[in-house]
């Protein structure tokens, strides 16, 4: 992980460093954080920063109140608020030019705004200008909203193809127990595959100030290797770190990519989009599916769960309830549903020559990890 190598890296600092207090920014953990972007501009690196922090930093601007904490339509203010202190923060410490991006799950799950994005960051890339994005709180919603910038990263990380993605936290890695609570506990210095096990450990580990644990970093990581890109968990309070990480050592855990990544396409339909719906087909259907073999029927389908049109992204299982694969619907709920539950259908489907492919988009499919 010698940053002199990479062309273009992501680096994601949490709520946590930007507010320690939880009210209001401080300088105190970003100087070093900055300092390293500085460096990396020098060195040619393009650096794309995803800044949480918007809420804790809005927070000191209203009166205190005893659902502060919990009110999400006043949380969604502090965001508003709370998100040009955060630039102002960012922008004392660079003497180069910065642009705000906020975003949503939206603009994930349509293809033509991700690749607006990517197109966006090149350009501001391009012209020395650094990108910093956060998701769009003052105006989400349960469905709009991404949820934690851990998982932003990753998914800003695979749409401006970067070569590394650092996430910096408040813990110096993944370890095998909770070092809060576990003296003993190891740190894991190299991971190569995150298993359920791994998930399992990291649990909900994490500050309180951000909405991301240690649980949402390994999801980020996984995002991440899965295209390609090297990811480091580290700990953004320590300068020594950045350090490291620019003569080339790991100075925390390092998640290595997969050996068979998936490409942009694939991956965007994996972790950028969501599901509107199921499909449940037979177990024949299922074992041609894993294999590649997507020359399926409608006398396939066995049910057809939620509501869902041509277009919108749906999910196929197997008759024991296994995800096994991600697609758009050719086909709406409506029409799949007549099919299987008519008393006519079976007639009916059996006069027609149609192919799964009229119910899934074959060129926009991809097949699951469980």
């Amino acid at each position: 992980m010698r940053i002199s190598n990479k062309n273009r890296i992501v680096i994601k600092v949490g709520s946590s460093l930007i507010a320690p207090e939880g009210n209001g920014c401080s300088s105190r953990y970003l100087l070093s954080i900055a300092n390293f972007i500085v460096r990396c501009h020098l060195m040619d690196t393009k650096v794309v920063l995803v800044s949480s922090g918007s809420v804790a930093a809005g927070r000191s601007l209203f009166s205190d109140t005893p659902d502060k904490c919990g009110n999400v339509t006043l949380k969604k203010a502090m965001a508003a608020a709370g998100q040009t202190e955060m630039m102002e923060a960012w922008n004392k410490l660079f003497d180069f030019p910065t642009a705000q991006l906020l975003l949503t799950q939206y603009d994930f799950q349509q293809h033509e705004r991700f690749l607006s994005i990517r197109e966006t960051i090149e350009n501001l890339l391009n012209n020395d200008i650094l990108p910093i994005v956060n998701e769009n709180d003052a105006i989400t919603t349960d469905l709009s909203k991404v949820g934690d910038n851990d998982n932003l990263s990753a998914m800003v990380a695979s749409a401006v193809a970067a070569d590394a993605l650092i996430i910096c936290s408040d813990v110096t890695g993944l370890y095998d127990a909770d070092p809060r609570n576990n003296p003993d506990a190891t740190l894991i210095k190299d991971v190569h595959k995150i298993s359920p096990e791994l998930m399992q450990i990291a649990g909900g580990a994490g500050s309180g100030v951000g909405t991301g644990g240690m649980r949402t970093k390994l999801e980020a990581a996984r995002k991440a290797t899965r295209r390609g890109i090297p990811t480091i968990i580290m700990n953004g309070y320590d300068e020594n770190g950045f350090n490291e990480l620019l003569q080339g050592t790991n100075p925390g855990t390092m998640f290595h990519p997969a050996t068979s990544p998936l490409d942009k396409k694939q991956h965007w339909l994996t972790y950028g989009t969501k599901a509107r719906g199921e499909l449940v087909v037979s177990e024949e259907a299922a074992a041609d599916a894993e294999q590649g073999n997507f020359q399926l029927d409608y006398r396939d389908i066995v049910d057809v769960n939620g509501e869902f049109t041509a277009g919108d992204t749906i999910i196929v299982k197997n008759e024991q309830g296994e995800r096994i694969a991600k697609a758009k619907a050719e086909s709406g709920s409506c029409l799949l549903q007549f099919l299987v539950n008519t008393d006519n259908s079976a007639e009916f489907r059996g006069n027609q020559n149609n192919e799964f492919g009229q119910v899934l988009n074959r060129k926009e499919m991809t097949l699951l990890e469980e």
